[in-house]
């Protein structure tokens, strides 16, 4: 079991997965679980999070993203979507528009850690034809998709990637 920053540190974006090893059931519900623990503005828990484990439909989603073939090469796609009209029951305007985005992004960061920690890999698309997703999806109105991260076994591991220098994005007061 790796400690919180060990896994933080293996968290890499990989495009490549292993064709024929699926992502167990238990390993998956984890992973929900994990996504579903993460804090949320008012407790609202005010996303949805749909599996995506269809092949056709995943080809779809990486259509949707620009041809982003590696979406339909992973064995599983999770599509992070805010519902802004549950946030905004108890915070008006603001969990509409802000806190409803908030919530699902947390909930995919935690997945996508909660990923790692399971011994799989992700990448997280955020660029991606907002209406393609949707009809792929049938998602009911008010839905926002936010995210998609295809997960799986890795294929290969890329190198870590230069990150910036705490001096340049931390002020200190």
């Amino acid at each position: 079991m790796w400690d919180f920053f060990t896994t933080v540190r293996h968290r890499h974006s990989v495009r490549k997965y292993q064709p024929d090893m699926p992502v167990e059931t238990e390993k998956l519900h984890a992973i929900l679980e994990m996504a579903c623990a993460a804090p949320s503005a008012g407790d609202l828990q005010a996303y949805r999070i749909v599996v995506v484990r269809d092949p056709a439909e995943r080809q779809a989603l990486a259509g949707a993203a620009s041809a982003q073939t590696f979406i339909a090469e992973a064995p599983v796609c999770l599509v992070f979507c805010a519902d802004p009209a549950r946030s905004a029951q108890t915070f008006g305007e603001r969990g509409a528009r802000l806190y409803a985005l908030q919530d699902a992004t947390i909930a995919a960061a935690y997945a996508q850690l909660a990923i790692v920690a399971a011994g799989m890999a992700s990448t997280w698309v955020g660029y991606f034809d907002e209406a393609q997703v949707r009809a792929v999806l049938g998602l009911e109105p008010g839905l926002v998709p936010l995210a998609l991260l295809s997960l799986g076994y890795p294929a290969e591991l890329p190198e870590p990637s230069t990150r910036r220098r705490l001096d340049e994005v931390v002020n200190w007061r």
